[in-house]
Formats: structure tokens, sequence, C-alpha cells
């Protein structure tokens, strides 16, 4: 019960991870690979004091997942942690999403082990970059939103390449509407375009490769330029 629980994609590196921690005072701590459901069930059973995930376990939608366990958990202190590049834009969704702490190397090794060390005193830390982010903002940036059962039919389709328009007929709602939900997704997500959307998608398992195929009722290839059929019309006329 209690304790720190680390999360990291790094399986192989489980031990020196927790050593690492261990090395700069953090104590009964378990490290772990799981995701989604099986971490939930972790910390359901664990009850840890502290989670630390890294900052690209879920790549760019860290912080929209960080803001779902805090859903479920609201009283789990929880903070994101990185060693690699991590867009200070980006991360300023930890906090936003309602993570304790964010704590980067890229900024150097002196401002991470500060954040490291101030979260082991209990004291949030928030790198300077990422405070300026939120901070340079003229309104403050607004959290991610839930998924719903309805972000995700919109998900899928325009996974599946259909149009604004289709998807509102697909699902009888209105443009407006769609629109309403892509912005929603999007920010929350934290993706730019429909192709990042897709790759999220499928790696979150809000779709399957499986279902990346269908298409609309209506479906037509872009009509032929007219001076293109005038073309055809003059070369059919000569041959013939």
């Amino acid at each position: 019960m209690g304790g720190i629980l680390g999360v990291t994609r790094s399986v192989n590196n489980h031990t020196i991870y927790k050593k690492k921690l261990e090395e700069l005072g953090f104590v009964n701590i378990t490290v772990t690979s799981l995701e989604k459901d099986g971490l939930n069930s972790l910390i359901h059973k664990m009850k840890p004091g502290l989670l630390l995930m890294g900052a690209r376990f879920y790549e760019c939608s860290t912080p929209y997942m960080m803001g779902e366990l805090r859903r479920y958990f609201p009283k789990l202190k929880m903070a994101a942690l990185t060693l690699e590049i991590y867009p200070p834009d980006l991360a300023m969704y930890f906090i936003l999403n309602g993570v304790w702490s964010y704590v980067s190397a890229f900024e150097g090794f002196d401002k991470f082990y500060e954040g490291l060390d101030d979260m082991l005193r209990g004291r949030e830390y928030i790198s300077p970059a990422v405070q300026e982010s939120i901070d340079r903002r003229r309104d403050y940036p607004m959290p991610a939103k839930q998924i719903t059962l309805r972000h995700i039919d919109v998900i899928r389709l325009v996974c599946c390449g259909f149009k604004d328009f289709e998807i509102a007929q697909t699902l009888y709602i209105s443009e407006r509407t769609v629109t309403t939900h892509k912005t929603e997704i999007f920010r929350s997500l934290n993706v730019r375009s429909p192709n990042e959307l897709i790759r999220t998608a499928l790696q979150l398992k809000i779709v399957a490769e499986n279902e990346l195929f269908f298409f609309p009722k209506e479906y037509t290839l872009n009509p032929i330029p007219e001076n293109k059929i005038q073309k055809r019309g003059k070369i059919n006329d000569y041959t013939n």
C-alpha cells in the first residue's frame, strides 16, 4: 500500500529506473509498463502516494490519459517526467489536465533534479518552459474534455476519410456539431490533423486497423474537369 508507482515503456529498464529513484531518496518503488485498464487496476490495488509517468508513454496524448487517471483517482498525486524533447506547448496540458508536477531533463539536469527533489519533499514543480507557455497566453487554456461515445463515432469516421458533411449525414447531426466535436477531440488528444488523429486513435485502441476500410454511401470521385472532357471529345472525333 502507498509508495511510488513509476510508469514507463522501457520494460528492460525497470530495475535501472527503480535504482535511480532510490538513489534520489524515493522509497517503496514499483515500476510497471501496464496501460489503460491494467494500470487502473494496479493503482486501485496499490493505492500509491505518487505516480510518475514518462511524458511520452502515450506520446502526444499522455496529458489526456493522465487527465483520465485524475478523473478515476482524484486524490492521486501524479507527475510527468521526460528525458527527451517534449514541446512545452504540449507539456502544459499535463498541468491543465490536473497533473501535479512536470519535470523535463531537456531544460538541463539541474532543473530536472531540482524538480525531483521538490516532489520528494512534497512540493509541486512545473518546469519553467511549461509555466512560460501557460503565462504567455491571454486566456487560460481550457483543459481536455472527456472523450465520449459520440466523440469516438466521429473519430472513427474521420480516420476512415469521411468529410464533415459525410460525417453529419452518417450520424444524423449538423455539420456545425461535427466541427464542434472535432475541435474538442483535437484539443483533448493534442493532435493537429486527421493524420495525427489516426496514429493516436490506433495507439490508444480507439479504433482498430480492420475498421479503417469503409466509406460513405454516396462515395464519388472528383468529377473530371470540363476542359479534359472537351479534349477527350476532340481526340475521339479525330480518331473516328
